[in-house]
């Protein structure tokens, strides 16, 4: 129980890694807002998730600052305090870089990257006003650190969300707040099993590339990041900490 007595934001909450997330803190004892633009998965999830603790659910598009205030304020007036955040949402868009429009890559940066800058900033002013510092934690990939066919805008963003981390656990810390980042490889999600069930990911190439031959589960992130919110993790400021069963460090044979 690690995280008694902390309020917790997670965006990107009804499902996955973000789900995931929420149900871990859940039970070290914080009490966390989940956040999603899918309201009826979002209500679901919440309903679920109350088993565990005390959880509250907002819908919200987190790419609109008013939004992402209002998040926020919905947080401080049920619970009075915003300790952790979790900038968890994202989404991923296949598409060769020369055909892809401008659109579908600014979709894939305001939500990747831009929203986790509008969500750190509302809530790190709280956190500097409160006296008592914070965690925020920004859910990058490892292909923040790789390039991956198809996937530009994807990679982009989420080396973006490294550098951007690196840059506000800088300003930031002097006020008590850490920066993090968390990379995950693959992870078996209700959306990556879905693309290997209709063939776009194979699985067996995923395993073999893997030197832990097999997927992350979504509650091992979870505990990870659980431990990057904690106290156990006090001097852990700035870095971005992989989670990929070894994947981004094999070269392959030569």
């Amino acid at each position: 129980m690690r995280l008694v007595g902390r309020v917790a934001i997670v965006t990107g909450g009804a499902r996955g890694i973000g789900r995931a997330i929420a149900e871990e803190f859940l039970k070290e004892g914080a009490k966390v807002v989940i956040v999603d633009v899918l309201e009826e998965e979002l209500m679901s999830t919440a309903k679920e998730l109350s088993r565990y603790g005390d959880v509250t659910a907002v819908k919200a598009d987190i790419t609109k600052k008013e939004e992402v205030e209002k998040v926020v304020k919905v947080t401080l007036e049920k619970y009075g305090r915003v300790d952790i955040l979790v900038n968890n949402a994202g989404i991923a868009i296949q598409k060769a870089a020369i055909d892809m429009d401008l659109s579908d890559w600014q979709r894939v940066i305001d939500i990747n990257l831009t929203a986790v800058f509008l969500c750190s900033q509302a809530v790190a002013k709280h956190m500097i006003k409160s006296g008592r510092g914070g965690v925020i934690i920004n859910i990058s990939s490892m292909l923040g650190f790789m390039g991956l066919e198809l996937r530009s805008a994807y990679c982009a963003s989420k080396a973006g969300v490294i550098g951007l981390t690196k840059a506000l656990a800088v300003e930031w810390g002097r006020y008590g707040i850490r920066v993090v980042a968390v990379a995950p490889g693959y992870v078996a999600t209700e959306r990556v099993v879905d693309l290997i069930r209709r063939g776009i990911v194979n699985e067996a190439e995923l395993k073999r590339r893997t030197p832990l031959g097999r997927l992350a589960k979504p509650e091992e992130v979870a505990k990870l990041v659980a431990y990057l919110a904690s106290d156990d993790a006090s001097y852990v400021n700035g870095a971005t900490v992989l989670i990929d069963g070894g994947y981004t460090y094999n070269a392959g044979p030569i």
